[in-house]
């Protein structure tokens, strides 16, 4: 794994989350398409908190901590627990993308990483290099999340008319 090429992927994918609430209203981004759904402001809620309390926190524990005792949190709990959903879009979108910022300065910053370092967590053995290329792939599955979002409120908002001549989803 290159590190350089980590931190251009989530460098660039920090911007695709960025182009996908940017613009968007009040009403859409607190909407969800079922009560157990996540809303796009509560999406990016999350990513700021993962982003500040998870991610960056575990990496550099693993790199610089060898043994810490693992931090135990809910992020599924902090959505409603932390008001994610009652709060601004621009603001949130703000934070998460500052808190990005500092976690691509500090991933710029480590010298000579040993991403083989590792330790067990409490659902297995996981290595410095497990927990860089998941928080890569978290930003991911976020981003699909964010596109189904869009969908789904498109598609709600095109009634009467049908979207599938769009194609399957």
């Amino acid at each position: 794994m290159e590190l350089t090429n980590m931190v251009q992927r989530l460098e660039k994918q920090a911007q695709i989350v960025k182009s996908l609430t940017e613009g968007v209203s009040a009403e859409q981004a607190t909407w969800k398409p079922a009560a157990e759904s996540w809303s796009i402001l509560e999406v990016i809620n999350h990513l700021a908190d993962e982003e500040r309390e998870d991610f960056r926190f575990h990496v550099d524990k693993f790199l610089h901590e060898p043994g810490f005792a693992w931090k135990s949190f809910n992020p599924q709990a902090w959505v409603t627990e932390r008001g994610y959903n009652q709060r601004v879009l621009a603001a949130s979108l703000e934070d998460y993308l500052t808190e990005r910022q500092r976690s691509l300065d500090w991933l710029r910053g480590l010298q000579a990483p040993d991403w083989e370092q590792g330790q067990p967590a409490p659902f297995g053995v996981l290595r410095a290099g497990d927990m860089l290329a998941a928080w890569v792939a978290h930003d991911l599955l976020h981003i699909r999340q964010l596109v189904e979002l869009h969908w789904a409120y498109g598609q709600l908002h095109s009634q009467p008319y049908d979207v599938r001549y769009a194609g399957d989803w």
